[in-house]
């Protein structure tokens, strides 16, 4: 997952509270960080975003493959 796919998967499962829960929620899966300190410290934003899944109790058909674009079409 790159850090794109990060931003557009946290944009489409929490919408406008998403930015709040990047910056604010400080999440046991990466250090007691924020989604943004750890992503800032390096750690993989697959990562992070399992660590985010993981505290909000996002369902876990949601967690995988998110933030992917949809292939285009030929």
């Amino acid at each position: 997952m790159r850090r794109s796919e990060f931003h557009r998967a946290v944009a489409a499962e929490f919408g406008s509270r998403g930015a709040v829960l990047v910056s604010d929620l400080v999440l046991p899966g990466v250090g007691d960080r924020t989604a943004a300190q750890a992503l800032e410290d390096g750690v993989a934003p697959r990562d992070v975003w399992l660590a985010l899944c993981m505290e909000t109790d996002v369902p876990e058909a949601h967690r995988h493959g998110a933030g992917r674009l949809e292939p285009r079409r030929r």
